[in-house]
């Protein structure tokens, strides 16, 4: 996929996924238990919202420095940016309860807030998204460098897997994200798993379930 169809992707993505965010059953239900232990709906779909507002930030935040002898990293790709994350699969992860206390305090503006935010990033991103340069980089969580594009593909797997979440804590039925989304989705994850547990691992995990010793699918 090049560059610009992926971000097109991405934006479009994003536009479903604010679809979902805006659905007046979110506002209704802000407070309830989502199906994710320790979320809110309202805390899910700020988390949730989070993979348009961060791709600004970052981008903001302006390039990282090149790898070389002074200690900065060779970017990694997207499998290896979930990868390199420790705990994802640990509820009780600090990784993992950063993320619910983040999202609890973004929840706390309300539901028109966080709508209003999000629709607004998207607007600015939609412009710029295409004028970023094909070789551009961003540093992103922990410190990571990455390029933009792979960037985005870690948020389409962010959209796709939370989206998910959020129409079953409203009694929605699955997300209408592109189903183009979904197929990068699990490129990523299946990448991470292989990064993390071999391919021999998730060849097992896939064709002979009765030899996968590991879970090795599981890596969110």
């Amino acid at each position: 996929m090049t560059e610009p169809s992926l971000r097109r992707l991405y934006l479009d993505t994003a536009e479903a996924t604010l679809g979902l965010v805006g659905d007046p059953r979110v506002a209704h239900g802000w407070a309830d238990a989502s199906v994710l232990a320790g979320l809110t709906v309202g805390a899910l779909a700020s988390h949730t919202a989070r993979s348009v507002l961060q791709v600004e930030n970052f981008l903001d935040a302006g390039e990282p420095q090149a790898a070389g002898d002074d200690g900065t990293q060779d970017p990694v790709d997207a499998g290896g940016y979930f990868a390199g994350v420790a705990g994802l699969d640990d509820p009780g992860s600090a990784v993992n309860t950063g993320v619910r206390d983040r999202a609890a305090l973004m929840a706390a503006d309300g539901p028109q807030s966080l709508v209003a935010d999000m629709a607004g990033c998207l607007r600015r991103l939609t412009a710029r998204l295409p004028d970023e340069p094909a070789g551009r980089r961003v540093t992103a969580f922990g410190g990571q460098p990455m390029a933009l594009d792979e960037y985005l593909r870690t948020r389409l797997v962010e959209f796709c897997v939370h989206a998910d979440d959020l129409a079953l804590s409203i009694g929605a039925g699955p997300s209408a994200l592109p189903e183009v989304a979904l197929r990068v989705a699990v490129d990523v994850l299946v990448g991470t798993a292989v990064t993390r547990h071999g391919a021999p691992a998730v060849l097992r995990a896939l064709a002979r379930r009765e030899r996968d010793a590991v879970a090795a699918l599981r890596v969110l």
